[in-house]
């Protein structure tokens, strides 16, 4: 399996930006994380590590219009590239795989 890893936060932040579908920026992401998990997590810990999903290739931006909420300022939305859906995905199975085995583990060999 050839694929760049990520840490716990990024994987989070990565699977916020696809749950967002294409409404992701900065704030609703601290919003989601910190709904979703309990903990607590600063705006600028979300823009770095949407800075190094971006490089990695696993997320783009672009500038959305601007809004009234916002004081008219533009925000910059993010979505999960194709890269990062694949990485979703063999992370999703690499856990479901060890899950699998912690709820049936392997049988004993008869005569061991």
């Amino acid at each position: 399996m050839n694929r760049t890893y990520l840490g716990e936060f990024e994987e989070i932040v990565l699977l916020s930006v696809a749950v967002m579908q294409g409404q992701a920026y900065g704030v609703v992401l601290m919003h989601e994380i910190v709904e979703q998990t309990g903990r607590s997590v600063k705006l600028n810990q979300v823009h770095s590590a949407l800075q190094r999903l971006e490089e990695k290739g696993m997320v783009e931006s672009e500038v959305g219009g601007a809004t009234a909420e916002r004081g008219g300022r533009r925000k910059r939305l993010y979505t999960v590239t194709a890269y990062g859906q694949r990485t979703l995905q063999q992370i999703q199975d690499v856990r479901n795989s060890f899950w699998l085995k912690l709820t049936n583990p392997p049988k004993p060999a008869i005569g061991s």
